[in-house]
Formats: structure tokens, C-alpha cells, sequence
């Protein structure tokens, strides 16, 4: 996520390496650098001008104080500049009324009816009573993707495939919801290739005739600067209440999240990436500071962490590792505990430092795939019992996986290592999701 923009600002901040204080000179050369980052990542030049003499101005004559560094102090100046410009604090969603109406509106291809199966599972983890409405007239498509979606996710969607008034469907689903105690309706409209006249004319009317608490315009990061226009013509006829950025897994340069906020005045309130529907999170401007810094984000990862943490299992499993008997069922459950938390490219990037070091790694979501093969090519006996693994067991589960034997020692072998390693740690473990080395992770 927004790497090239975070290896052009390290750059940037070379000038004042060694230097003893922040002075005109060493601001004006990483003042230049700071701002090309920002055009290169797709940045309007009056945003990225405007940026760069903000931070210009709290920069000039600070003294370096508390052995903090020129580049240290001109890297916290950034953060909270950047922050400021991604919105400060982050939005929540009003959801005060019962039930509350979310229209959801965007283009074509920006992700739109991801997001709103991936709001439903938000939601529904926060213990409410989504329903999902296929308000897409035009696509087949869309119903069909939203109805499947709906299934995967456990909650209700309506559909009503002969009605051609998208106004009507969605005045007929809140009557339904109202009907079925529903507490919030989601509203997946239509999107086209391009801002015209006639996508325009009937989303507005839907809002005109539903009074919607939340409008969310729902944007392709990796548009750049044509999402932010987007936008804005978008909130000049719907004056929407927040903004969603999807697909922040890709080549994002990071203009449409610099530069939404300044343009249209409304909060980013999700961001999202990937096609897992867990995958949708909060936006928080500082948060999203911090990683484009290189700073990594402890805090979401620890949020993560806790929204699939089982307390009770937790204990469990630590009472395991202090006998020794963490075993082989053990770590498949910890690998699918990790894989629901999301991309692990992007988990692993919310590590300070390792967003770099990650640069030119590719992490696919399956790099666990390999290591589940040979432990479901496993017995129930042999996951529990791994000191049962003869090498005729063995001949049979590499059989099994597609391996070669020599993979399967050598897994085992990296097991057994892991299991030691966990029980000498045990004494300082707080009982949360697997620590120590991942055996089998391939980069």
C-alpha cells in the first residue's frame, strides 16, 4: 500500500541527514522532493504546493530539542500534516435511527457491491440486522454477485428482478425491512463506466425519495486524481456523507486518499481491500499517516488481532504450550485464525519497518496453502499424536499433500523447533494468536 509514495518521502527526508537543525536550505530541497512524491502519487499540484508551504511554515527555525533530529522532527511535522489532510480524526457511521438507510453509490467497477456485503458482515458483527438491496436495474450481474455474497455472509437480501424503478425497489425494501425487523438497510445502486447525466438523475432521485442517513461514494483507490474529480461530481448532486477507498491491496499511488478530503470536505470512513469479506476496515487519518511513513500501524493490527481472538480457546491452547502439547490440529487452527485477519501482505506491513522490507516480496494469500495440504493429509490421530509420524505415515502423507518426503521432514523438523520455542516463551505469553516462526511460509 502506497509504496512508492513512502519510498519517495524516506527520500525526501536524506537532505537533513547529519544536519544539526532544520534551516531554509535543507527545508527547500526535501520541501521539492516532498512534492514531487505527492504529483507523482497523482496529488493536485494546488494540494501538494498548499501541502508542502504548510509544512514549510512549522518548519522554519525549529530547534532540534530532547536529541530528537532534524529528520525525526520534519517527519513528525509530515505526519501531522498528512493527517490533517486525510480528515484528523476518524468518521463513524450515524446509525442512531432504526432503521438506518445506506445508499451506496460510485462507478462501475469501483467495488461497489464488495463493499456493501462487506459492510453487512461489519455490521453484523456489531450485533445488527443488515439488509441487502440490489437496487442495479442495468446489471443482472450485480443481483446475482449480491445475492451470492448475501448467502456467503448469513443475512437477507431483497431482490425484485422484474421491477425496472430503482426508486421503487428501494422504497419497497425499506417497507420490507420495516416488516422483518431490519435495522439497517444497505442500497447497492447502479454504476456506470462514467459520470453521465442519466446515473446521475436516478441516484439522486433514490436519495430524494428515501432520505438515506448515510450516502457513501465508494472509490478505486488506484484511480488517482480521476477519483477525486469523480467525486466531486458525485457529491455536487448527492452531497454524500463519506467516502469508501477500495482495492488498497493494489499498485495504489495514494492520491484519491491525499486528496479526497481537501476536495469535497467529507470524510474517508472505510477502507478496503481484497475480496475477503472481513476485509473492511475504519479509516483513520493518523493511522494512515503512519503507514505511508513507514511507520507501520500497531494499533489496527492489535484490533485485528482481537476481533478473531477467543479468550477461552486462547487459555486453552496456552495451558497446551506450557505441557508441550501444542500439536498439529493446534497450528492449523492458528493458521486460519491469521488468514482471517485479512491479506497477510498488509498485515505484516502494519509491523514498523517491515513495510519496507516487504517491498519486493510477494506474500500471496495462500502461502499457508502448502502447510495445511500436509496437515489435512493428516489422520485426526496424527494431528493430535505428531510423535505417530513413522516414515510410512510419513510416505503416505507426502503422498497425500503432493510433496516429497524431504518437505515433509523438513516441516516437521521446523515444527518441532517452533513447539520448543513456544514453550520457552510461555512464561511471557499473554494467550493471544500464534507467535514465533511460521514454518511453510513461503515469500
Amino acid at each position: 500500500m502506497f509504496n512508492s509514495l513512502s519510498e519517495k518521502l524516506e527520500s525526501a527526508f536524506k537532505h537533513l541527514k547529519g544536519q544539526a537543525r532544520i534551516n531554509e536550505l535543507n527545508v527547500a530541497n526535501t520541501l521539492k522532493d516532498i512534492r514531487k512524491a505527492l504529483l507523482d502519487a497523482d496529488v493536485n499540484f494546488k494540494i501538494a504546493k498548499e501541502f508542502t508551504d504548510s509544512i514549510k511554515e512549522k518548519a522554519i527555525g525549529e530547534k532540534v530539542i530532547n536529541a530528537i533530529s532534524p529528520g525525526q522532527l520534519m517527519t513528525k511535522i509530515v505526519q501531522d500534516e498528512l493527517t490533517k489532510l486525510m480528515g484528523t480524526e476518524a468518521a463513524i457511521l450515524d446509525l442512531s435511527k432504526s432503521p438506518t438507510i445506506i445508499l451506496v453509490a460510485g462507478l462501475q467497477g469501483s467495488g461497489k457491491t464488495t463493499f456493501s456485503g462487506k459492510l453487512a458482515t461489519y455490521l453484523k458483527a456489531q450485533k445488527k440486522s443488515p439488509l441487502l438491496v440490489a437496487a442495479d436495474i442495468y446489471r443482472p450481474a450485480a443481483m446475482d454477485q449480491l445475492t451470492v455474497l448475501a448467502e456467503q455472509i448469513g443475512v437477507d437480501i431483497f431482490v425484485e428482478r422484474e421491477n425496472k424503478d430503482a426508486v421503487a425497489i428501494a422504497q419497497n425494501a425499506i417497507v420490507y425491512a420495516k416488516a422483518n425487523n431490519k435495522n439497517v438497510i444497505i442500497i447497492d445502486t447502479a454504476g456506470r463506466l462514467a459520470v453521465d447525466e442519466m446515473m446521475m438523475n436516478e441516484v439522486a432521485n433514490i436519495k430524494n425519495a428515501i432520505q438515506p442517513q448515510e450516502i457513501l461514494f465508494v472509490v478505486d483507490a488506484m484511480t488517482g486524481q480521476d477519483a477525486v474529480n469523480t467525486a466531486k461530481a458525485f457529491n455536487d448532486r448527492l452531497d454524500f456523507t463519506g467516502v469508501v477507498l477500495t482495492k488498497l491491496d493494489g499498485d495504489t499511488r495514494g492520491g484519491a486518499a491525499l486528496s479526497i478530503k481537501y476536495t469535497v470536505n467529507k470524510p474517508i470512513k472505510f477502507m478496503s481491500s481484497g475480496e475477503k469479506m472481513e476485509t473492511l476496515d475504519i479509516f483513520y487519518p493518523e493511522r494512515m499517516a503512519q503507514r505511508i511513513l513507514g511507520m507501520g500501524d500497531i494499533t489496527s493490527l492489535v484490533e485485528k488481532a482481537q476481533a478473531n481472538y477467543d479468550e477461552a480457546a486462547a487459555k486453552k491452547l496456552e495451558k497446551k504450550i506450557r505441557k508441550n502439547q501444542f500439536d498439529f490440529e493446534d497450528f492449523l487452527t492458528q493458521i486460519h485464525q491469521i488468514k482471517k485477519m485479512g491479506n497477510l501482505k498488509d498485515i505484516m506491513g502494519m509491523i514498523p519497518g517491515m513495510g519496507k522490507s516487504l517491498k519486493d516480496i510477494d506474500i500471496k494469500d495462500d502461502a499457508f496453502k502448502g502447510v495445511e495440504a500436509i496437515i489435512q493429509s493428516m489422520t485426526i490421530v496424527e494431528r493430535r499424536n505428531p510423535e505417530l509420524l513413522n516414515p510410512s505415515r510419513k510416505q503416505r502423507i507426502a503422498k497425500g499433500a503432493g510433496k516429497d518426503i524431504g518437505e515433509i521432514n523438513a516441516f516437521i523438523k521446523q515444527f518441532d523447533q517452533m513447539k520448543q520455542m513456544m514453550k520457552q516463551m510461555s512464561g511471557q505469553m499473554p494467550g493471544g494468536p500464534m507467535g514465533g516462526k511460521m514454518p511453510g511460509l513461503r515469500r
